[in-house]
């Protein structure tokens, strides 16, 4: 948990600093703070779906607890061999 309050604060601090630098005399504070906000939330998305999630633990008749990825189907096209490389 305080790591994600520490990302937010990183990121905040970032998107602050980017709107100073990008303010204008023609720009009005109402549409850089919707702009600043919209990337908070852009780069906060991208955060939480970058944290793997897990389905809730169970335990098997032998007494092993397991706890299994919600989203499996993504991590297998990664690790699995291909064909090619495991017929040589």
């Amino acid at each position: 948990m305080k790591r994600i309050i520490c990302a937010s604060a990183i990121v905040l601090f970032l998107a602050s600093g980017s709107l100073a630098q990008a303010q204008t005399d023609d720009s009005k504070p109402e549409d850089l703070a919707v702009e600043g906000i919209a990337k908070l939330m852009d780069a906060l998305g991208a955060f939480i779906k970058s944290i793997p999630q897990y389905e809730a633990p169970t335990m098997n008749e032998n007494g092993d607890i397991i706890i299994r990825r919600k989203h499996p189907e993504k991590d297998d096209k990664k690790s699995a061999p291909k064909l090619e490389e495991t017929s040589t």
